[in-house]
């Protein structure tokens, strides 16, 4: 068994912030409160008769720009990179507002 030791006082303890974790403790103003449940619903709805593509979504969104597969609402993941290239080549794309959880990682 390994002994419950603590940090030595040279070891620096990291700390990241995450989307998930407030960066303030104060309490945010009921009107932002608001207009973030507004986001989350028009999100929930945006893509509730979207289909999730996965890491497929540049390769899904170009294939229906030039005609190969039937146009579809559909949501995923791109890299920075992959936006751009789709905006330079006259695809529509928009990043959700809220993090999205893709349906083989929830519960």
């Amino acid at each position: 068994m390994a002994p419950n030791l603590g940090r030595k006082g040279n070891q620096a303890q990291t700390v990241t912030a995450s989307p998930s974790q407030p960066v303030s403790n104060e309490k945010l103003p009921p009107e932002a409160v608001k207009m973030m449940k507004a986001l989350a619903k028009m999100q929930a709805e945006a893509i509730k008769d979207s289909r999730w593509v996965g890491e497929n979504f540049a390769e899904q969104s170009r294939a229906m720009h030039y005609g190969e597969k039937e146009t579809e609402s559909i949501h995923g993941q791109a890299t920075l990179a992959e936006a751009k290239e789709l905006l330079d080549e006259g695809i529509a794309v928009a990043p959700l507002p809220f993090p999205f959880t893709p349906p083989d990682k929830a519960n």
